[in-house]
């Protein structure tokens, strides 16, 4: 456990159905997770499934998501996993009903007690959950959501959240272009796409093969089927025109070191037509990369920062580009980053919401070492 016996520091509990995989809520919880250690919390991680802390049966997000059921909530387990905390972060468990039974074991067990509800998504924004109330309230517990559009959702509907959108390193460290595009099996001459996404209807794969179809390119698809797709992703790819890579290679071990794919490819596609927030284009501007995107409503709002990104469906003016590279845009996008959505900032953004809901923050997050200020996301 990340909080060993005698460790007298102030505990945060980061709780969800999976934590510690590529999926987008485990990868923004880790980054909280590693804020709120910033700030001076010892950080448990708690979850149905994955490699955390503490696995609680029952907490799994179930068969629409994993194929089999999550089975009955050990209450007991999930109480002596929550024993101590000072603050649980809930990511998504309680915004999207994947689990029911789980949502209603962790908002019962956390009545009147410092919880922030973090919502990557909401249930009406998922065509299967349209006619779901909002996600549990109380009045001990802050909201968060990671665009504006959920907030403001979320107002129409008596819930007041605070925006926190999510955040990257402006400065990562590059990959190693020249070993991964090696393992790929390409050429210098060749062009490779690459969609850094699982495979679930609503990523598209469709569009973003269509795409790199049309710039003649290589397409590298990097995730795994999931939700019950794997049938139609074959099938797709049976009656691809171009060759196809799958899945991450070396240098990289699984997700970890996804660096590598972005140095290794020539451009990204993110054709989604539904997200959250959407990682991949943010991260293809990290990594000084040009993006194809779709129109997904947050992908609007996120332009509004200043991104400039292509449209995944017209192929041709992103082909333009990468015949005639303009460093501007590249760096124009990456300042975007720097601007908004610093990860710097995220430990002084989390101080403010912990300080505003009137909770004590640990000593060692009231001084400058809390981050950059508060961020603009």
């Amino acid at each position: 456990m990340t909080t060993p016996a005698g460790d007298l520091s102030p505990v945060a509990v980061s709780l969800s159905f999976r934590l510690g995989g590529a999926d987008g809520v485990s990868v923004e919880a880790a980054k909280w997770a590693d804020a709120l250690r910033q700030l001076g919390y010892g950080v448990r991680t708690v979850a149905g499934s994955g490699p955390v802390d503490v696995l609680v049966e029952g907490l799994d997000a179930g068969a629409w998501l994993t194929g089999r059921e999550a089975g009955p909530v050990d209450l007991e387990g999930l109480h002596a996993a929550l024993s101590g905390a000072d603050v649980v972060v809930v990511e998504n468990l309680c915004s999207l009903p994947l689990n029911p039974a789980a949502r209603d074991a962790v908002a019962a067990a956390l009545r009147g007690r410092p919880a922030i509800m973090r919502h990557h998504d909401l249930p009406w924004q998922r065509e299967r959950f349209r006619s779901e109330p909002p996600p549990p309230d109380d009045p001990a517990w802050r909201h968060t959501t990671i665009n504006e559009h959920s907030a403001l959702e979320l107002a129409a509907r008596g819930v007041t959240a605070q925006v926190i959108r999510n955040c990257f390193d402006p400065d990562a460290p590059a990959g190693d272009r020249q070993s991964t595009r090696a393992a790929l099996g390409v050429e210098s001459r060749d062009v490779v796409i690459l969609q850094p996404t699982r495979a679930i209807a609503r990523k598209r794969v469709d569009l973003g093969l269509a795409l790199a179809e049309e710039l003649g390119g290589i397409y590298w698809l990097l995730g795994p089927a999931e939700e019950g797709f794997g049938p139609e992703l074959e099938a797709i790819l049976q009656r691809a025109s171009i060759p196809v890579r799958r899945g991450p290679v070396a240098p990289m071990s699984g997700w970890d070191g996804v660096e590598h794919a972005y140095a290794a490819c020539d451009a990204v596609v993110f054709p989604s037509e539904r997200e959250g927030f959407g990682n991949p284009p943010v991260e293809a501007a990290v990594h000084g990369r040009p993006a194809a995107v779709g129109t997904y409503p947050v992908a609007g709002e996120l332009r509004r920062l200043g991104f400039r990104w292509f449209d995944a469906g017209r192929p041709g003016d992103l082909g333009a580009w990468l015949r005639h590279p303009d460093g501007a845009l590249i760096e124009s996008n990456r300042e975007v980053v720097r601007r908004h959505l610093d990860i710097a900032d995220l430990p002084g953004r989390l101080a403010e919401l912990i300080a505003s809901a009137g909770w004590s923050l640990p000593r060692a997050g009231r001084g400058s070492g809390a981050g950059r200020g508060s961020g603009s996301g």
